[in-house]
């Protein structure tokens, strides 16, 4: 079989020779050029597995030539060779569709990790495998259905999957922004490594460095033995950060080191450890408006930031509804050892009609209430237990009560907040966590909110 190739586009001899030698090494044929003239020949000539180019060529820029191979040669992964600091230019390569990029002076224990990488994707990405992120492990979430924005979303996860750049993902509670990162986990080079996945707002501000980063044995009071963190966790996979707003900005200032250096320490460690991971994140929120509240680090928000995907409502797909119904009632039934239950037509009607504030997650949450509770192994309207109306109309017709009754303002914003929080616990089958996540606030803040509405 022959050997992978990679071709190095660099106008310093040095660094030409530094590269060809270290992949020669490797196992791996490299060949070099010194201008983007000479690139372009030379992938004429030959068919390579990546390319590296540095950003600044004496006949143009490094884009040049990713934009030309992306053109012309478009299974070829490209990473890019940066001035050292030069975030701004490596920021653009990821965006313009880089697999990745290197800092100048070229450390060899990040390029060597970065090219087996690079050489482990696909050929085709195209494939079955990179638009569905189905792989050959058991588990691996999909999008379901046909409708206009999951195929958009599907095809963002297949060119993302082909890249090392940071992913930030967002969407409403329950709209499945955990599936698309375990998606494109699964499509990439790093899918024979762990996907860790973070909940940043369920971890306690004081456990939230020893979490990340682990510890020594002593390092601290009840550190009885050496423990690793996420950290070290994801190494050579994907770490996925939920609810990344909730980060402390103090943990803020620690994981944008991390990112930066490729480095961390852990507590009651004297050396640090490199670390190659690739972070996906995640929030229902708008990070930007945290950024201008100064909740949120300005730096950490554009290093995460890298590449945005936005996850559709469930109610902006209500075509879509069917066959996830199908898929989810026939995965809960085989959980629950039962046949498939039929879904009737008055059943499949009103989820279409609903709202679903709490998306997918809220689908499921009703049909496995629905499984256990119809009859003749059919699941009716009836077994549902939707409200009557849609929240929007329930808005609406508070709405109008407030102008015909003349509620005093307080009453009416405690009446609209009791029935959202209702909806919620009853949506997350009155688990008080899952249904503060639902409604976008702390467990701590739905605590209070009880209390003070008299919610037993």
């Amino acid at each position: 079989m022959a050997n992978k190739a990679v071709l190095i586009v660099d106008d310093e001899a040095d660094i030409r020779e530094l590269l060809v030698v270290t992949l020669s090494r490797m196992g791996i044929d490299a060949d070099s050029a010194a201008s983007v003239a000479e690139a372009r020949e030379a992938l004429e000539r030959r068919a390579y597995d990546l390319a590296l180019t540095d950003m600044r060529l004496p006949d143009g820029e490094g884009l040049e030539v990713l934009r030309h191979i992306a053109e012309h040669y478009g299974n070829t992964p490209v990473a890019v060779i940066t001035a050292y600091g030069s975030t701004e230019n490596a920021v653009a390569a990821l965006k313009a569709g880089a697999f990745d990029y290197l800092a100048k002076p070229i450390k060899l224990d990040q390029l060597r990790p970065l090219v087996m990488s690079a050489l482990k994707l696909p050929r085709h990405p195209h494939s079955r495998r990179a638009a569905s992120g189905e792989s050959a492990n058991n588990g691996v979430p999909r999008l379901i259905g046909e409708s206009a924005p999951i195929q958009r979303a599907r095809e963002m996860i297949g060119r993302l999957a082909r890249s090392q750049a940071p992913v930030y993902i967002t969407g409403e509670s329950g709209s499945g922004k955990e599936v698309a990162a375990r998606m494109i986990h699964a499509g990439s080079s790093r899918a024979d490594a762990p996907f860790v996945a973070v909940n940043c707002g369920a971890i306690p501000e004081n456990l939230m460095e020893s979490e990340f980063f682990g510890y020594r044995k002593g390092a601290f009071t009840g550190a009885e033995t050496d423990r690793q963190g996420y950290l070290h966790a994801a190494q050579k996979g994907t770490l996925f950060l939920d609810e990344v707003g909730d980060l402390p900005l103090a943990m803020q200032v620690k994981l944008l080191r991390v990112i930066q250096e490729k480095k961390f320490r852990r507590l009651g460690d004297t050396e640090e450890e490199g670390i190659d991971i690739r972070i996906i994140s995640a929030t229902h929120r708008s990070l930007a408006e945290q950024v201008e509240a100064g909740e949120f680090r300005q730096d950490l928000f554009y290093r995460l930031n890298v590449i945005e995907m936005k996850m559709p409502s469930l109610r902006e797909i209500p075509e879509d509804i069917p066959p996830m119904v199908s898929q989810v009632v026939e995965r809960l039934a085989r959980q629950n050892g039962v046949p498939p239950p039929v879904v009737a037509e008055d059943a499949l009607l009103a989820l279409r009609r609903y709202d679903f504030p709490g998306n997918v997650r809220e689908l499921e949450n009703i049909l496995e209430r629905a499984l256990a509770l119809c009859s003749d192994n059919t699941i009716r309207e009836g077994d549902l237990y939707l409200t009557q109306a849609t929240p929007r109309e329930k808005v609406a017709a508070t709405d109008g009560a407030l102008g015909t009754r003349g509620l005093p303002l307080h009453d009416f914003l405690d009446q609209v907040e009791r029935e959202a929080i209702m909806k919620a616990l009853e949506a997350t089958r009155f688990n008080k966590t899952a249904a503060a996540k639902l409604l976008g606030i702390t467990f701590r803040s739905l605590r209070y909110r009880l209390d003070r509405l008299g919610i037993d």
